[in-house]
């Protein structure tokens, strides 16, 4: 069955940002991921790991400025590429303070007037940076296609267009981060579109449609999806991106369903 990290950006909530360490190795979780890591010294964010006894498998990239106020990223916004080039260089110090061995790096909003095809060469030509960067520290480039109606604008809506970008790219440092709820919400054939690119894939998360909530509510059957995935041999983890719909503790029960018990 599938190993979870938990998401401590969407989870825990309840409590201080570094208290949730703890939180998830006594709900059963062995390892974590979040968004950023940047408001902490990377000194005491590995202290967090390694008392709570968790691994952490991914966070993403600083997105370029103010993540509250609508910032999402650099790496396909043209004239910013010396920004990017920090942004990369500051998550592979963390990734490497942190044993982080995948980084997601998002795309950016476009305006309705920009020209996509600018926007598409910028995102190339960082990617292609990012990636050679990163595999000189032992760390892959992650890229995930975010649906329309959550994130309106964003540069990467759907798997296809991701799967091209990474083919024109040319890097086998870059992969696909596949979020079945964005999928469910944008594209749909959630176990089909993971065979077809699962080369590519190598990170999974995971969330109820409708709410965005605990997998075992809405209208995908995780089940039937965990259970194809095993089948298909995906080794990766499964990050728990999603918003409890109450307390976290208290809507974990999916957990023993749905976890490696080992």
């Amino acid at each position: 069955m599938p190993r979870f990290a938990a998401n401590l950006s969407m989870m825990f909530a309840e409590m201080p940002f570094m208290e949730r360490f703890d939180a998830a190795r006594a709900a059963g979780f062995r390892a974590v991921e979040y968004l950023f890591p940047y408001d902490f010294p990377s000194g005491d964010l590995k202290r967090a790991l390694k008392d709570a006894g968790l691994q952490q498998v991914l966070f993403n990239a600083p997105p370029g400025g103010d993540f509250a106020a609508g910032a999402r990223g650099l790496a396909a916004v043209p004239g910013r590429e010396a920004d990017f080039r920090a942004a990369i260089d500051m998550a592979l110090d963390y990734a490497g303070a942190l044993d982080v061995r995948q980084v997601h790096v998002m795309a950016g909003t476009m305006p309705e007037d920009a020209d996509p095809l600018e926007w598409r060469a910028a995102y190339v030509a960082n990617l292609r940076h990012a990636a050679e960067k990163a595999r000189r520290h032992g760390v892959a480039v992650l890229i995930e296609p975010i649906n329309p109606f959550d994130m309106p604008g964003y540069v990467l809506s759907g798997v296809e267009q991701a799967v091209s970008v990474i083919a024109e790219v040319g890097s086998d440092n870059l992969f696909l981060q596949y979020d079945l709820y964005h999928q469910s919400r944008h594209g749909g054939e959630l176990t089909g579109t993971f065979l077809r690119h699962q080369a590519l894939i190598r990170h999974i998360q995971v969330a109820s449609n409708p709410g965005r909530h605990e997998p075992d509510r809405g209208e995908i059957d995780h089940g039937f999806v965990f259970a194809a995935l095993d089948t298909a041999g995906y080794e990766g983890w499964i990050g728990c991106e999603y918003r409890p719909s109450g307390r976290t503790e208290d809507g974990l029960g999916w957990l023993a369903r749905f976890a490696d018990p080992a």
